[in-house]
């Protein structure tokens, strides 16, 4: 276990204060969203504000301190903040190392707003909502939150104030993992050396590379020629994202793009009925595909508007629109940010990929 995984800060202390930063006071707003009892609420800012507090650590999913109180303690309170799971690490990362400059900032050790919003566009959620928090506390009261774990609470709030990678380290990974995580997924570009009457930047034709047609170029002793023209082929693509500024997909996705475009290495690249899942998006849709097939967002309105009255007269039954999803029937239609509508086929209950998607959605219901 990393020593950052396991981080103690002494007590604050007397003296009244708010949450002073935006992760601070976003801290607060979801905490109070999600209290079953405001009366506590108030109590507890009292007793942050008084330094009734003790020493707080912070660790995966567990904030704990003792808490005084006028009426006796201390009291041992813990506050448990569930942990993400590796899935929601992962999709979190991803989405995190498609976006340069969340990239950089977090790299800088700098947690931008709007990364909640990005994480939530991929079903990771970030700030504590219902259920997420759970207080524990020795107290004889039985409130959720009792006074005592909700001064905590408070007071978790100025940590983020000075500090909110606290928030990734209470959701489950201390700052040198994540750090060391987001490092790995930058790729260092080095700029072509242009060759003799040749245009700086452009790539010579490597049509001949495709397992369509005969390479080129002798494969290497003991490699067959398919294996050879698939890796020239992978690595034509990879250059072209590079020199286009876009970057390289994780290694997930790029097994995904490779088993959809070269079907015979599939069974070698990954297994299972999700992975079958992700090829099929990404044959129907490319990386948006793939995208939509693990995660959500919030459209702005006026599409779901426009899909509505698209929808109108030629749904059999009403549809049903949440986030960016519409279901009509045994038909699921997802939009991606592009503006495009992919079909969704219900098989064996559970919804497949099943076409190109259309910027009409009222065509995709033939």
């Amino acid at each position: 276990m990393n020593d950052d995984r396991v981080r103690g800060f002494p007590a604050f202390g007397a003296g009244g204060r708010l949450a002073r930063s935006w992760w601070g006071r976003a801290w607060v707003s979801a905490m109070e969203d999600t209290a079953l009892d405001l009366r506590q609420l108030k109590r507890g800012r009292k007793y942050a504000a008084a330094g009734l507090v003790g020493p707080i650590t912070v660790s995966p999913g567990r904030i704990a301190a003792t808490v005084d109180d006028v009426d006796g303690g201390p009291y041992r309170t813990v506050l448990r903040l569930a942990e993400l799971s590796e899935a929601d690490w992962t999709r979190f990362f991803d989405r995190v190392a498609s976006r340069a400059g969340h990239l950089a900032a977090l790299l800088d050790r700098d947690m931008p707003h709007d990364l909640v919003e990005a994480a939530a566009d991929v079903g990771v959620h970030l700030l504590p909502g219902i259920g997420d928090l759970d207080p524990e506390c020795d107290c004889p009261g039985w409130e959720l939150p009792c006074r005592h774990a909700a001064a905590l609470s408070f007071q978790a709030s100025w940590l983020l104030d000075a500090d909110p990678f606290l928030l990734l380290l209470m959701r489950g990974k201390g700052e040198r993992e994540i750090l060391e995580e987001l490092t790995s997924r930058t790729v260092p570009v080095s700029l072509p050396v242009p060759e003799p009457d040749r245009v700086p930047g452009e790539l010579p034709d490597l049509a001949a590379f495709h397992p369509s047609g005969a390479p080129s170029i002798p494969a290497a002793p003991g490699v067959p020629a398919e294996a050879f023209a698939l890796l020239a082929a992978n690595a034509a693509d990879g250059a072209r994202a590079l020199l286009a500024g876009r970057r390289p997909p994780s290694r997930r996705l790029d097994a995904v793009r490779l088993a959809a475009e070269f079907p015979a290495t599939a069974e070698k690249l990954g297994s299972g009925p999700e992975f079958a899942r992700a090829i099929a998006a990404w044959t129907h849709g490319g990386p948006d595909g793939v995208e939509l097939l693990e995660s959500t967002w919030a459209p702005p309105k006026a599409a779901v508007a426009a899909a509505r009255a698209a929808l109108a007269d030629v749904a059999e039954v009403e549809p049903v629109f949440e986030r960016n999803r519409c279901t009509v029937g045994g038909v699921q239609l997802r939009l991606d940010r592009e503006g495009r509508w992919h079909p969704y086929r219900l098989e064996e209950g559970t919804w497949w990929p099943a076409g190109a998607p259309e910027s009409d959605p009222g065509l995709l219901l033939g």
